[in-house]
């Protein structure tokens, strides 16, 4: 059987298991035991299945994700979301389509005090979309923003997948980190134009929201910042710690936790049974990641065996010599990638074929790790396996259908196709904050 064949095979089957309601990781890890059964035998599938699991998590590096998960659940229970979307409700409610735009907003907020996609979507759906609808705005904007906002948070740090790259490519993960921070604030940027020229043109789409008490309306203003002072708290605790060398991307994590331990407790917003919660939520996060990381693992190896990186590097070969050229083939390959994959299986899958490339061609491996940050961030959005649609509409149940939800982020898609442009053409707005650190 060819290597073509048995990848998309595999591929199938996952999508199979998934559509019967499997988990990821088990998905992945029997269709990853399957085929190595299939390639050698069954005592070596069985062998990686028993090495993997402790292989993968008691990787030192990977420690900087649970502290991270930890200081975004403490910051969650502490209430800086709901005081991140009333401070952007506020500040952005007046423009057209203010509260999509505000949403948008309060995420990339979210994502300074938060490192996961999924948790920023799921928060900001249960926040503002209610209050989009209450206000009659059109079903695929109010979840669209949701989901699309979400992946702010794979590139404002702290970000566990910038963190995972660095691992695994072998790069600089604080130089990561703050390279991600430009590209977000340029695509929340992008997202907003596109909200309010929408809102502009067909208000029906987001209806105005009046505010007749200009007065009152500039001290709630005010007074909404006095709310959020805790993320630039953090943001100077962790993303400034960062730059200066005083501590690592682990230490940066376990500090972030304690900062916002420390916050919450000042505030009175943290009672005991909100920190104990946040435990558990960063546990249980951590554990489904882990999880999923290890399926991810083992199917990644399961296709590295059958051949799959050197049909991808056949793929794209005859364009690896001019750099434009393995940009646009390494973009087409990830986003078909992303419509299937983990995000994380795409990390392993494709990091040991296209670093060396990149690398050999005297590219930046720290601006292409935003490049894959953002097209996972794609993969996020796209159809079938768009994982922040599906965690939009696990908050909405069924007063909207999943087909709408995709159809709110087309657009936010098209927006994509602009950063991504942006990005690939000036690399300097990825490379500017970490060449101050050199």
């Amino acid at each position: 059987m060819s290597a073509l064949t048995l990848s998309f095979g595999s591929l199938g089957c996952i999508l199979l298991l998934i559509g019967l309601r499997v988990p990821i990781g088990v998905a992945m890890g029997s269709v990853a035991f399957v085929g190595f059964w299939y390639l050698r035998n069954f005592n070596v599938a069985l062998s990686a299945i028993r090495d993997t699991p402790f292989v993968f998590a008691a990787n030192w590096d990977l420690s900087a994700i649970p502290m991270f998960l930890l200081m975004g659940a403490i910051a969650g229970n502490s209430g800086i979301g709901t005081a991140l979307f009333r401070a952007a409700v506020a500040w952005f409610g007046s423009l057209p389509g203010g509260l999509a735009v505000a949403t948008n907003w309060a995420c990339a907020g979210f994502g300074a005090a938060s490192g996961s996609s999924v948790a920023a979507a799921a928060v900001m759906a249960r926040l503002a979309i209610p209050e989009m609808l209450k206000r009659k705005y059109d079903k695929g904007l109010a979840t669209g923003v949701c989901a699309s906002g979400g992946t702010l948070d794979a590139l404002i740090p702290p970000s566990i997948t910038f963190i995972i790259y660095g691992i695994f490519a072998e790069v600089s993960v604080a130089k990561l980190l703050l390279a991600g921070i430009f590209p977000g604030i340029l695509t929340a940027v992008v997202y907003m134009i596109m909200i309010v020229g929408r809102a502009w043109l067909n208000p029906a789409v987001a209806p105005p929201v009046v505010f007749e008490d200009r007065a009152a309306l500039w001290r709630e203003r005010w007074a909404s910042l006095a709310e959020i002072w805790p993320v630039g708290l953090l943001i100077l605790g962790v993303i400034g710690g960062l730059y200066w060398g005083v501590v690592t991307p682990t230490e940066g994590g376990a500090a972030g936790a304690f900062l916002a331990v420390m916050i919450g407790v000042v505030r009175r917003k943290l009672s005991w049974a909100g920190f104990v919660d946040s435990f558990i939520d960063a546990i249980g996060t951590t554990a489904q990641l882990f999880f999923v990381g290890i399926g991810a693992v083992l199917f990644t190896r399961f296709l590295a065996l059958a051949g799959t990186g050197e049909l991808l590097t056949q793929l794209i070969g005859e364009w690896s010599v001019d750099p434009l050229l393995l940009i646009i083939g390494t973009s087409l390959i990830y986003v078909v990638l992303g419509m299937f994959l983990d995000p994380l299986g795409m990390i392993l899958l494709t990091i040991p074929v296209f670093v060396p490339m990149f690398s050999a061609l005297g590219m930046d491996l720290v601006w292409f790790g935003v490049l894959v940050v953002k097209f996972i961030g794609i993969g996020l959005l796209t159809p079938p396996v768009g994982f922040n649609v599906y965690v939009v509409k696990n908050v909405v149940g069924d007063q909207i259908p999943l087909e709408t939800i995709f159809k709110g982020c087309f657009w936010f898609l098209g927006c994509e196709v602009v950063i991504m442009i942006i990005l690939i053409a000036f690399p300097e707005i990825s490379l500017f904050l970490p060449s101050t650190m050199d």
